[in-house]
């Protein structure tokens, strides 16, 4: 929340759901919203996955672009001003991501930066997936349009495949935008 609340683009709309955690993260979250009326505070009334939370997120969000960001990701400061940008720069574009730099639990870098193209291509995409879902961003009417599937599979990767499908390319910004969390017991821990 702290690096999307530090981005250099400020004109923003967080929707942050909370899954049916066990701690005290729902009395963390609801004080930060009552700080920020940028960010809206829900609640999953059990947990229910990250397919359903992100199609809940999409569904309520109002703005012409929706970005995804994971709780144990973080943005650079630039992420959201150099996306839009490249919108600027190509007005036909639905769907950009950017290249991923990738932190251990404790927040130590590993020395690897997964790269981002400049254009990716559906072809290209089923060869390897080099969109990490929390640098992506998609045209709202696109993606409204788009249900994640169940959690069983990389339910971000379909989307993204679904996507170039029909629109053919995702553009990159080949820089570290997103700073990725690698943890052990995570449903990505396999990078490692």
């Amino acid at each position: 929340i702290e690096s999307v609340q530090a981005q250099t683009f400020q004109d923003w709309e967080l929707i942050v759901i909370d899954d049916g955690s066990k701690d005290c993260t729902s009395d963390i979250l609801r004080e930060i919203a009552s700080g920020d009326n940028r960010i809206r505070f829900l609640q999953n009334e059990k947990n229910s996955g990250a397919s359903y939370t992100r199609n809940r997120a999409v569904e309520l969000a109002k703005g012409e672009w929706i970005a995804f960001l994971d709780s144990d990701d973080l943005w650079k400061p630039e992420k959201l001003e150099k996306q839009l940008k490249l919108t600027e720069q190509y007005p036909e574009m639905v769907v950009c991501y950017t290249a991923s730099s990738f932190i251990d639990d404790s927040g130590e870098p590993y020395g690897y930066v997964m790269p981002a193209l400049e254009k990716i291509t559906y072809e290209a995409l089923l060869r390897k997936n080099l969109m990490s879902c929390s640098s992506v961003m998609v045209r709202a009417s696109v993606m409204k349009n788009i249900k994640m599937p169940g959690d069983k599979i990389h339910e971000d990767y379909f989307v993204w495949l679904t996507i170039l499908r029909k629109y053919n390319v995702a553009y990159g910004i080949n820089e570290p935008l997103l700073i990725y969390r690698l943890c052990k017991n995570s449903k990505s821990s396999n990078r490692v």
